[in-house]
């Protein structure tokens, strides 16, 4: 299973999200570093909306999909853009 269905995955069941968006944009990064050419699943965008973020800060949107996906962190996920909203909140998607 790819790194981004995975994320997905987890995503849906913790958050039960209304929308859900993940979004691999490793190409964007390549020739950041001499190594790296842009492929592989290395730069994450998470576009996600949810009712479990009512009345949570940004701050601790951002904390609940970090904890959640801290094993792909450390397992070589290198970037994880998060953009998590309240439904009804503004979205920029």
């Amino acid at each position: 299973m790819s790194l981004r269905r995975r994320i997905e995955e987890k995503l849906t069941q913790a958050f039960h999200p209304e929308r859900l968006m993940v979004i691999n944009e490793s190409d964007q990064h390549a020739g950041h570093q001499p190594e790296f050419d842009g492929g592989g699943e290395t730069h994450m965008r998470v576009r996600i909306v949810s009712s479990a973020f009512t009345g949570m800060s940004r701050v601790a949107r951002h904390r609940a999909i970090n904890d959640l996906l801290k094993p792909e962190l450390d397992a070589g996920l290198h970037a994880l853009a998060v953009e998590p909203a309240a439904p009804g909140e503004a979205t920029r998607w």
